[in-house]
């Protein structure tokens, strides 16, 4: 495995554990609909939210929330309405990223709750 997905997989476990130290319970990971692929979709109370996680090794070419792009965004929206649809869910609908710059200084972990603005 190339050493930047290994990265990424480790991120999206550390996010996972982040969370849930905050009160979420984990519904999915990796939740695919056609293109798009949901990182992590938790639930909190009535709340449910997708998560976007972005994991870098340095800050030096931007930070990791960055790298969200808007097509990226519109696949993300179109899955979670699928998701919500599909499951019958009565719920708020919030995205998220959890951003990681993780080395060997150590591992910094930012939670940006209503990441971006959906249509």
């Amino acid at each position: 495995m190339a050493q930047h997905n290994d990265l990424g997989k480790k991120g999206e476990q550390l996010a996972v554990d982040f969370l849930q130290q905050k009160g979420f319970t984990i519904l999915e990971r990796n939740y695919r609909f056609q293109k798009a692929e949901v990182d992590i979709i938790v639930q909190k109370e009535d709340l449910i939210c997708a998560v976007e996680v972005k994991t870098r090794s340095t800050p030096e070419f931007g930070n990791p929330q960055d790298f969200v792009k808007p097509k990226q965004i519109q696949q993300l929206v179109k899955a979670m309405d699928f998701y919500i649809t599909d499951n019958d869910l009565d719920v708020e609908l919030r995205f998220d990223i959890v951003a990681i710059i993780k080395n060997k200084l150590g591992t910094k972990i930012e939670h940006l709750k209503d990441a971006f603005l959906y249509f």
